[in-house]
């Protein structure tokens, strides 16, 4: 039986040391073990070294791989939105990371369980997780600390909002896409609980992991950001209150600024180019 058609996405900002042997490795694994028709993409976001160049060699030698370029940083929220725009392409959409530390094979099996599920999501926190190398233990706290926040918010009874492994079906991809507002690494709590608002099914699974070196995150300045974003998130969902908080938007794009990290879209913003992309197709 013929698989679903599967886009996958891969965010990268300044991966030309780590990327190649990622899209080597996927690459060679759904052309041999994948029987639905795969497109890999890697959305370029704002990179100041040779990412692309390494893409394009790679891609030399798998036609399934292809990128898009967009010359200023926008987050990886912000280029994961990005690509969402494709979703028209698949039947399945999905994204991992660019460093690597979820596996092919692993990819594989959450799109094998997309039947059970709207969105299927890797989890490191549930038992029958395989973790080749864990975070540290500062890492580890601050997720958890983050975790609990999250519950607290949103009570979306998810253990590991932020493993960067996830597949979607197309359709719920379609509905939710505007809104999606959130371009730094909170992203995956705006896809997941807006994707909860709109009656879809996330199903969680244990995943196979591994913390890779070379990180991009700065523990204080990363977590601090996405603070911010949750509370943002959270905000649009109660607008009396949101619209109430309005004179405090200049003292909000200050705090992303000196944080440089990317601002949150507003909701009409995202809404616009969400409409303005209906239909477009990629050369790919």
């Amino acid at each position: 039986m013929t698989e679903p058609s599967l886009l996958l996405l891969i965010p990268a900002y300044n991966e030309e040391r780590r990327i190649e042997p990622v899209l080597r490795d996927y690459g060679h694994y759904f052309s041999k073990n994948y029987s639905g028709k795969f497109q890999l993409v890697v959305v370029l976001n704002g990179c100041r070294d040779n990412t692309q160049g390494v893409v394009e060699r790679v891609a030399k030698d798998f036609p399934a791989l292809s990128h898009l370029v967009f010359a200023a940083p926008i987050g990886k929220g912000g280029a994961l939105i990005e690509g969402l725009k494709l979703a028209p392409l698949a039947d399945v959409i999905g994204y991992v990371d660019a460093d690597g530390a979820t596996p092919p094979a692993a990819l594989h099996d959450l799109v094998k369980r997309i039947g059970e599920a709207d969105c299927v999501i890797g989890s490191r926190w549930l038992p029958g997780a395989v973790l080749h190398q864990v975070q540290t233990g500062q890492r580890q706290f601050a997720s958890r600390v983050f975790h609990l926040i999250v519950e607290a918010l949103f009570r979306m009874h998810i253990r590991d909002t932020q493993c960067g492994a996830k597949v979607m079906r197309r359709a719920a991809v379609e509905k939710i896409h505007s809104r999606l507002l959130i371009a730094d690494m909170a992203f995956d709590i705006n896809l997941l609980y807006s994707l909860k608002r709109a009656g879809f099914r996330v199903l969680e699974v244990p995943t196979e992991w591994t913390d890779k070196a070379g990180s991009k995150v700065r523990l204080f300045r990363t977590s601090l950001t996405m603070f911010l974003s949750v509370v943002r998130i959270w905000l649009v969902y109660h607008p009396r209150l949101y619209k109430s908080l309005r004179p405090l938007r200049p003292l909000e794009a200050w705090v992303y600024k000196k944080l440089r990290a990317p601002r949150p879209l507003s909701a009409a913003q995202a809404l616009e180019d969400s409409e303005a992309s209906v239909g477009k197709k990629a050369t790919l």
